[in-house]
């Protein structure tokens, strides 16, 4: 019978009601089930904007939880410089004749690149802001797309901003919010244009409106740690503007989190749960590191240094995760004072 064929190891013919027969089975039935589920665990993440701020911990989360990262990149130089071979042998580093090869044996895709936007805006510049996001993006989708059923990743996670809600100072922003009409707005709708354009009947696309970020490593807040180090840190502006930010970690998490679970699906904010006036960060900062928090920078200073593109620090939008939250995703900083103690902890002996 076929169904006895799968005992065929055993020394002596056994009858299938056989304790031992049934209890042989079971074990066998139960290491299959134990491979398949390990083999279905472990991902391939391919990875755009991997060496920038949030991409290096995410690949370094990765790693450690042994999966496997391949690095889309336009310079393999760079990308070899962050993750010397010796020191990271779990990464594959793809220029852009091999990012094809790469997703179509990826498990999962995640896309973070693009032009910082913490620049003085000229039009040159709005226009790499905004070609860096939509190339980078259309060339993954495309090929996502192109691959066969069976080499396609089943996952898409494609990174956006909070930009898309435009500014205020009294509005509230949750996933089902208008877009707003600013050239940030029209940037993020175009980014995520690209990114919809993915096959979603074999592929779950994950749209992550990122907030500010924060991390020693990178970031605005390390633009601002400089300053209250030498005694020079202050709010930005009036200081009324809403701060909807998120810690590096608790972003790395939700792109993990995001690649693995099947519930999490479409938009979702990836920002903390609680915002924060930019005069109260400010000042949490400044006690965390000991320093002053009251020289406020102004206006006009701030508009000299970055022209229009004062306005992602000067205006800002309270920016609630609703999504999140329904998802039960567990934040480790939920609070901007505990996120910057935790960071200020390397900062000051």
């Amino acid at each position: 019978m076929a169904v006895g064929a799968g005992f065929s190891f055993f020394p002596t013919r056994l009858s299938l009601n056989h304790p031992k027969a049934t209890a042989t089975a079971t074990a066998t039935v139960r290491t299959r089930i134990c491979r398949c589920a390990l083999k279905a665990a472990e991902m391939t993440v391919s990875i755009t904007g991997a060496t920038g701020f949030i991409g290096r911990r995410l690949v370094q989360k990765l790693l450690s939880d042994d999966h496997k990262v391949c690095v889309l990149t336009r310079s393999a130089t760079k990308a070899a410089s962050v993750f010397p071979p010796s020191a990271y042998p779990g990464i594959r580093i793809a220029e852009l004749e091999d990012w094809e090869q790469c997703v179509k044996g990826s498990t999962a895709v995640v896309n973070l690149a693009g032009m910082p936007i913490s620049t003085r805006w000229s039009p040159q510049i709005k226009r790499e802001i905004m070609q860096s996001r939509i190339n980078a993006t259309s060339k993954v989708v495309d090929h996502i797309n192109n691959a066969g059923a069976d080499a396609r990743p089943s996952v898409f996670v494609s990174a956006t901003a909070i930009g898309y809600y435009g500014t205020s100072e009294t509005n509230s922003f949750d996933e089902t919010s208008p877009s707003g009409n600013d050239y940030l707005a029209e940037v993020c709708r175009e980014w995520e244009g690209r990114a919809r354009q993915v096959n979603e009947e074999d592929v779950r696309l994950v749209l992550l409106r990122i907030g500010v970020v924060l991390g020693k490593d990178g970031g605005a807040l390390a633009k601002m740690i400089p300053l209250f180090m030498m005694f020079a840190g202050g709010p930005l502006g009036t200081g009324r503007q809403w701060f909807s930010w998120i810690h590096v970690d608790d972003l790395v998490d939700l792109i993990y989190e995001s690649l693995k679970n099947p519930a999490y699906r479409g938009v979702i904010n990836g920002t903390a749960p609680n915002p924060v006036r930019l005069s109260e960060m400010c000042e949490r900062l400044g006690q965390v590191m000991g320093r002053p928090s009251w020289l406020p920078v102004p206006e006009l200073a701030l508009k000299a240094v970055l022209g229009e593109g004062a306005t992602v620090v000067l205006e800002g939008q309270k920016v609630l995760p609703v999504r999140a939250s329904q998802l039960g995703f567990s934040y480790r900083y939920p609070y901007v004072g505990d996120a910057l103690k935790a960071i200020a902890k390397d900062l000051v002996p």
